[in-house]
């Protein structure tokens, strides 16, 4: 259903029935401490700045923007690149289970 690099492919999946039919469903991501995660880097945000384009630049992979977002402690990916000279802490990526 997802591949390994996303953030839902080691959560667990979980049915029920609804209207007779069985429905497969991810159950709820827990996210993590963001503050625990061993950090890679600090990166400060400048003018244009995407999340994208950061973890393109420290994790060599655009579509890993949600490790930064959970490093930040951040629902909202775009709250992070709002206000250039913020700091943004970028994790080391751990391997999923």
């Amino acid at each position: 259903m997802f591949t390994s690099t996303s953030r839902y492919y080691s959560i667990a999946n979980a049915t029920t029935v609804w209207r007779r039919r069985t429905v497969v469903y991810k159950r709820r991501r827990l996210l993590p401490q963001g503050d625990e995660m061993p950090l890679l880097v600090e990166v400060t945000v400048i003018e244009g700045d995407r999340l994208d384009i950061i973890t393109a630049r420290t994790l060599g992979d655009p579509e890993q923007f949600w490790r930064v977002c959970d490093a930040n402690n951040a629902m909202s990916p775009f709250d992070l690149t709002r206000e250039n000279g913020r700091t943004l802490r970028v994790p080391i990526p751990q391997a999923q289970v």
